[in-house]
């Protein structure tokens, strides 16, 4: 299997470090450890980077939700394509509405899709929400009524900051946003190595294909 072939046009890729574009992001890749479903890392670099359109738009929610005392923890941003496929093949079929399918790619692989969650400004600690990140059960469906009143209240902050900034969320997972760009943007199979080792400039905010 290979990344689906699609037509276009499609922007130009200029997939951006998150933390250059807002420093007070948070990031801690959690496919860059074992801490993950597949208890084991998959990605190479703990980075998360995004289409610049979305990295900016996540700065923006960011800086909204420090009113409130909260800032945007970042698990995930783009994803190669081959993790995607990993991903598939490694869960079984009952499982599988929560990974994406890579005959048709994801938003992820497009650099346009956050996973993330809330930090406390005051503490730095991280907010507890009605499930932990990637629980593959109905406690993290966007809509779930069930935790306490305070997981529910962090959840419905975090979803209404995004989706003031162009995000929508996924269904079923609580922390997954994919920016309103995404389709403008083609399924990529880059490493991490290859777009870190490519330019210095995705240190100093980006680079461009």
């Amino acid at each position: 299997m290979r990344p689906p072939v699609e037509a276009g046009p499609f922007e130009r890729v200029d997939l951006v470090n998150v933390r250059a574009v807002e420093p007070g992001l948070r990031v801690e890749v959690r496919y860059a450890t074992s801490n993950n479903f597949m208890g084991r890392p998959v990605y190479g670099r703990a980075v998360a980077c995004l289409q610049r359109p979305a990295a900016l738009a996540l700065g923006r929610a960011h800086r909204r939700l420090a009113a409130a005392g909260y800032g945007i923890l970042v698990m995930d941003g783009y994803r190669p394509w081959s993790v995607t496929k990993l991903f598939w093949e490694s869960v079984p079929p009952s499982r599988r509405e929560y990974v994406a399918d890579p005959a048709k790619g994801s938003r992820h692989n497009r650099g346009c899709a956050v996973d993330c969650t809330l930090y406390d400004l005051r503490t730095g600690e991280e907010v507890a929400m009605p499930s932990a990140y990637d629980e593959p059960t109905s406690r993290a469906h966007a809509s779930y009524g069930g935790g306490t009143a305070g997981e529910r209240h962090a959840r419905d902050l975090l979803r209404g900051a995004m989706e003031a900034e162009g995000f929508t969320v996924l269904t079923n997972e609580w922390w997954h946003f994919d920016h309103g760009d995404w389709r403008r943007y083609p399924v990529l199979d880059v490493t991490f190595e290859v777009i870190e080792g490519a330019s210095p400039a995705l240190q100093r905010g980006g680079r461009r294909w």
